[in-house]
C-alpha cells in the first residue's frame, strides 16, 4: 500500500470520527477495497467493502497538506496500540443547535419589526414598506382588557436558536397557552451569524431567526375555519435548514389540532425554491386563483363615497 494524502475533518467521514475542538486526521491508502481506486491526484475512499453505500465517499483532492510515507514507517507505525474511536462526553461530534417555537409577545416587537424589514427586502418589496415599530405593537398585541385568545385573531409564532440548551430549560410565560416546539439539529460546521447581536433575545439568551405570522380564516365549502399564513421569514443565514419547515408544520399542527380545515398563503411567482420547498411538504398551488386587493387610496374612497 502507499499512502496518497491525509486530512483533518470535523464531522464523521466515512465512520471516522472528528471532534469539534481538534478533529481527526485520516489517511486514504490506495487499495483499502476493491471498489477503491487510485487516480494519483485524487482518491474516492468509500471506507467500506463493496456491498456498502458509497455514499460516504470521501474525495480528497486538493489539500493544502500532503503526506508520504514509506512502508517502513507504516510498519512501525501499525506495531503500536490500537487507536480507540470513543469520544469522550464532552466533546460532541459537529455543532449542535437547539431551536424552540413559542408563542411571541409584547416585548418581541422589535424583533419582529426587523424581521418584516428583512422580509420586505429579500422579496423586493422594500418600496411598499411603511411600518413603523409601533405599528405591529398596538396592531398585533393592542391594550385590551380582554384580548383575544391566541389563534383567535393574529397570531405570531417566533423561532430562537441557542448553541446550548440552556436558555429553553425554563418555561416561558406563554407556554400555558401554547407549549413550546422544540428540537434540537446537528451540523456539520458551525452557523455564521453577522447579525446575531441585532437579533438577541431580551428573554433568554438566544438568537431570533425567523417568524410565521398567521390568523383565521372561513371556507364555505368546508364549513369549517382555517388558518391564513400572512408571512412567513427565516433569516439568510438559517435558510435551507429545515427551520422554515418548522414554522409552516407548528401551523398546520395547531390547524388540525383545532379541527380547522386547512392553511393557506401565498408565494411569489419567482420564488421557485420556495414553491418546490411548499409542494415537497404536501401544499397545493393554486395555478388558477388570483389575488384581489383593495388598499391606499382606493379603499379610502369606499368610506368617503358613504360618507
Amino acid at each position: 500500500m502507499e499512502c496518497r494524502q491525509w486530512g483533518a475533518h470535523l464531522p464523521h467521514v466515512a465512520g471516522i470520527p472528528g471532534q469539534a475542538d481538534y478533529g481527526a486526521q485520516s489517511v486514504a491508502l490506495s487499495g483499502g477495497y476493491e471498489d477503491d481506486e487510485d487516480h494519483s491526484e485524487w482518491f474516492p475512499y468509500t471506507g467500506s467493502p463493496l456491498s456498502a453505500t458509497r455514499s460516504h465517499i470521501l474525495l480528497l483532492q486538493n489539500l493544502s497538506l500532503s503526506l508520504s510515507l514509506s512502508t517502513t514507517r507504516m510498519a512501525s507505525t501499525a506495531t503500536g496500540p490500537t487507536p480507540t474511536t470513543t469520544l469522550p462526553e464532552n466533546h460532541p461530534i459537529g455543532h449542535p443547535l437547539f431551536t424552540r417555537i413559542r408563542l411571541a409577545t409584547k416585548s418581541d416587537i422589535p424583533h419582529i419589526h426587523k424581521l418584516i424589514h428583512n422580509l420586505a427586502a429579500f422579496e423586493r418589496l422594500g418600496h411598499h414598506y411603511s411600518a413603523t415599530e409601533s405599528s405591529p405593537s398596538s396592531t398585533l398585541f393592542p391594550n385590551n382588557p380582554n384580548p383575544s385568545p391566541p389563534f383567535h385573531s393574529f397570531t405570531v409564532f417566533l423561532l430562537e436558536l441557542s448553541p446550548t440548551s440552556t436558555p429553553f430549560l425554563s418555561p416561558h410565560p406563554t407556554s400555558s397557552l401554547f407549549p413550546p416546539i422544540s428540537k434540537s439539529f446537528n451540523f456539520d460546521l458551525p452557523i455564521s451569524d453577522p447579525e446575531s447581536h441585532l437579533f438577541k433575545s431580551s428573554e433568554t439568551d438566544s438568537i431570533v431567526a425567523g417568524f410565521v405570522l398567521f390568523f383565521p380564516n372561513y371556507s364555505i365549502f368546508l364549513a369549517k375555519p382555517g388558518f391564513y399564513i400572512e408571512d412567513l421569514f427565516v433569516r439568510e443565514c438559517y435558510k435551507s435548514k429545515g427551520f422554515g419547515k418548522m414554522l409552516v408544520a407548528a401551523v398546520a399542527a395547531q390547524a388540525a389540532k383545532m379541527g380547522y380545515g386547512r392553511v393557506e398563503w401565498v408565494v411569489l411567482d419567482w420564488n421557485v425554491k420556495a414553491i418546490k420547498f411548499y409542494e415537497e411538504m404536501g401544499a397545493q398551488i393554486m395555478k388558477d386563483w388570483k389575488i384581489c386587493r383593495l388598499c391606499g387610496h382606493a379603499l379610502q374612497a369606499y368610506y368617503a363615497n358613504a360618507a
